[in-house]
Order: structure tokens, then sequence, then C-alpha cells
């Protein structure tokens, strides 16, 4: 005799052991569950924000090292200026930057240069807060790119005028001052170099964005 409590019993055994085969393969294995789509993204965004938050900081570190470079070539080039000390007061030979128009480029492109730099720190902050955000990256590639531009031009120009002021040109009778004008000569070749190492930084910084906005 079947009780009706031990036949429902049996009958929900058999149900459930019905959907769990239907839930095995062929094999008698269960089947692999692939993993959502949207923590493999959310695992890609976090790997992409983190890389992206290192290059932030070292953009950072790299704007400050270049300012710095700026500020000296400056500042150097700017206050260049010596006069021979064994003439009379009436008659005098004077060297200065300012009259030297390329010396004049080199100042106010490095200046400005260095002003640019002072202006992007808030938008390299703002890359390190939000790594992922497209729109403060593609402002400093747009204008790391113009920046490195004018310093190569104003280091560049302001070299030519240097070799020229060390070794004269004989075809020309420009003769090399550099031997009277030590000091010129002198504060003139180093504000030149920095000139130059802040145009690397600059590109480097270019190349900097370019990995960041990929990365993305």
């Amino acid at each position: 005799m079947v009780k009706f409590g031990e036949e429902e019993h049996y009958s929900s055994l058999e149900v459930e052991g019905a959907e769990s085969s239907q839930r095995r393969d062929s094999k008698g294995k269960a089947p692999v569950t692939e993993p959502p789509l949207f923590i493999s993204k959310v695992g890609h965004d976090a790997d992409a924000g983190s890389v992206s938050r290192g290059i932030a900081i070292i953009d950072f570190v790299i704007r400050l090292i270049t300012l710095a470079a700026l500020l000296a070539a400056t500042i150097a080039m700017g206050t260049t200026n010596q006069t021979l000390p064994f003439f009379t007061q009436f008659f005098q030979f004077q060297a200065r930057y300012y009259d030297l128009p390329t010396f004049t480029y080199f100042v106010i492109g490095n200046a400005i240069a260095a002003t640019y730099v002072v202006l992007s720190m808030p938008f390299s902050i703002v890359t390190i807060i939000r790594p992922l955000s497209k729109p403060p990256r593609l402002f400093l590639v747009t204008f790391d790119t113009i920046a490195a531009t004018l310093t190569t031009s104003a280091a560049a120009a302001a070299a030519a005028i240097v070799s020229l002021a060390h070794k004269g040109n004989s075809n020309t009778n420009w003769i090399a001052i550099c031997q009277q004008f030590g000091n010129f000569c002198q504060r003139s070749s180093g504000a030149v170099v920095a000139s130059f190492i802040a145009a690397t930084l600059f590109m480097f910084l270019v190349i900097l964005s370019a990995v960041s906005l990929k990365s993305h």
C-alpha cells in the first residue's frame, strides 16, 4: 500500500534529479559557467586606471623638472651682461643678451614655455585624480607639442649664436669673442643647455601622454 505523502516525496526527488541531469553534459560533467562580462570590463578599467595614474604622477614630476630647467635658462640668459673692465667709462665694450635678437627670442620663448608649464599643472593634477579622463590629457599632449617646438627652436637659434661666439667665422670676418667675454659666453652656453634639456623633457611628456591615451 503506497502512501500519498511518500509519493509526493519521491516525485519531488525525481523532479530534482531530472533538473540536475539536464544541467550536466553528455559526459556527465557539469558545464563550466563563464564569468559575467561586466566583471572583466571592471577589471580592465581598474588596470587601465592604475597605469594612467602612474603615468600621470610621472608626468607631474617631469613638469616640475621642466619648469626648473626653463626658469634656469630664462634667468641665466636674461641676466647675461658683461662689460670689459680695461676701457674707460666713455669707451667700453659690453655684451648683453638684448643686443642680439636671437637671444631676446630665446628669453621670450623660454619664458612663455615656463608660463605654460605653470598653467598646465592643474590639468596634470586632474589626470592624477581622474586617470581615465581624456580631455585633460588631450589638452596636455596638444600644448606640450607646441611648447616643445617653441623651446627647441629658441634653443637651436641661440646655440648657433653661441657657437659663433666661441669659434667665430673667418669667411665673414666674425671673430670669436669668448676669449674677451668669457662670463657672457659661459652663462649663455649654460642657458642653451638648460633649454635643450627642457625641450627633451617636453618630448618625453608628449610620449607619456600618447601612452596614457592608448591605455584608455
